[in-house]
């Protein structure tokens, strides 16, 4: 086979795989000469079937790489569009620590550049533990959301007195009564009355004062930031444009009596194609469809350009994780023609909780066999006891090589970085993943796959 045929071949089942596309956040893989996964990190590489087979499954392994790119691209795209469409305000991006708390993910982030969003004492506590060991500039910008405990206050209170920017978000009148001596900024929370196409229904919010409740408020002491936080994993671009142009309604007409709120928080909301099937919307026309309208509508408002935040946390995290498992077995599907069961190593139910949560799809590929033509139709189960264990793609099925071609198959979710980790379980006993490291063309165990004595402990045995 000629250099051109096999690059051609190879380029082929790269598109097959849906591998080095910009637009489904898989630029950085590709597929090696054997026919196995192949992730970049600038000019290194990581061979990831060899990594496997080092250290096992099933695995979990992390790009720091990708978290800082993700997050130094999203600050600069912001910021040249804020220039170039004259928008006379600043933008800040702060990373919601509940999307993945693991040091990994969060250190990368602060390091181009992002703020933290925190929703308890107990992550405030860290970002606290982190600016006394001086890992974080003092002047790092914290914004408090979720409900506020007395411990969670006398965080705040204690961390703004020794000059941290730490803006508490109002969530309701009890925090509202308890804030009002709160010597520092403040934020408060409203729920849009406006409702998008999502995965979430929001018919029910607990979240936050209604529009009317805000604007028989009157004034607030410190009010500097309007958040709200309309859905997650928002699929279409509107959904994300037309509730800050609510937002900014809102905006200006509490400023007729809050003249100090300055800034915008919209939140999170901002999507991943998980699905790897349709077209889905960039971050740079989502920012610029964003940066304009708020241009828009504050001039034709007559209102000052407030300062923007978002809280994008799956868009930066996501795509930073691969999870890996082995298929152990297989057999056929009863009453679905030839799909077949594939047997793996590990536990949805445990690992990838939004699998059976939330019914989350994912996409599936195998990390070895890659450029092989002979594929099965299968469903996937886990290793725990229990029915709900497994992944069938919403019904349809994944395409995966032959366990009769090939001596051992693994396989990998990818965009696994948000939230699985802090929903993470241990049904059945299972251990959780190994979590590895790769940065600097270097691997680094952060986290051992646990052995049968310590998932006891955790149960007190």
């Amino acid at each position: 086979m000629t250099t051109k045929t096999a690059a051609k071949k190879k380029n082929g089942f790269k598109k097959f795989w849906k591998l080095g596309i910009e637009e489904y956040n898989t630029q950085n893989f590709d597929i090696s000469p054997d026919g196995e996964l192949i992730v970049r990190e600038g000019n290194f590489q990581y061979n990831i079937f060899d990594i496997v087979k080092k250290y096992g499954s099933s695995t979990e392994i992390m790009f720091p790489t990708i978290i800082e790119n993700r997050v130094r691209d999203l600050i600069e795209t912001f910021n040249a569009y804020i220039k170039v469409l004259n928008y006379k305000a600043r933008f800040y991006y702060h990373y919601a620590m509940k999307v993945n708390q693991n040091k990994e993910f969060v250190l990368p982030a602060v390091a181009e550049g992002a703020n933290l969003e925190v929703s308890s004492a107990n992550e405030l506590f860290l970002v606290k533990r982190m600016i006394e060991q001086d890992k974080f500039n003092a002047k790092i910008r914290v914004i408090c959301n979720g409900p506020k405990t007395e411990k969670y206050i006398s965080l705040i209170e204690e961390l703004k007195g020794k000059g941290l920017i730490v803006i508490p978000i109002i969530e309701d009148y009890t925090e509202l009564e308890r804030l009002k001596k709160f010597k520092g900024e403040v934020g408060i929370r409203v729920n849009l009355n406006i409702k998008i196409n999502s995965h979430w229904d929001k018919k029910f919010n607990r979240f936050g004062f209604t529009e009317e409740e805000l604007l028989r408020l009157g004034k607030v002491r410190g009010l500097s930031v309007l958040h709200y936080h309309i859905s997650s994993q928002i699929e279409k671009m509107d959904g994300l444009v037309k509730p800050l142009k609510r937002a900014i309604e809102l905006y200006a007409k509490l400023r007729e009596k809050n003249p100090g709120l300055d800034t915008i928080d919209m939140g999170g909301g901002a999507g991943v194609p998980y699905e790897k099937r349709k077209h889905f919307y960039s971050a740079k026309n989502l920012i610029q469809h964003l940066i304009k309208n708020a241009k828009n509508h504050c001039d034709r408002l007559g209102v000052k350009h407030p300062n923007l935040i978002v809280e994008w946390g799956r868009y930066v995290a996501a795509p930073a994780q691969l999870t890996i498992y082995k298929i152990l077995a297989e057999k056929t599907v009863e009453n679905k023609g030839k799909n077949k069961w594939y047997v793996v190593n590990g536990s949805f139910m445990n690992d990838l909780i939004d699998t059976w949560a939330i019914h989350q799809k994912w996409h599936v590929i195998p990390i070895n066999q890659m450029t092989t033509r002979k594929l099965e139709k299968v469903w996937l189960a886990g290793s725990s006891c229990d029915s709900d264990d497994k992944y069938t793609a919403g019904g349809g099925y994944i395409l995966l090589p032959r366990l009769s071609e090939t001596d051992e198959l693994y396989i990998a979710f990818l965009d696994t970085g948000a939230y699985q980790d802090s929903l993470a379980s241990h049904h059945c006993l299972l251990s959780s993943p190994a979590k590895l490291i790769a940065q600097n063309g270097e691997i680094k165990v952060a986290r051992r796959r646990e052995n049968p004595e310590e998932v006891g402990k955790m149960f007190g045995w």
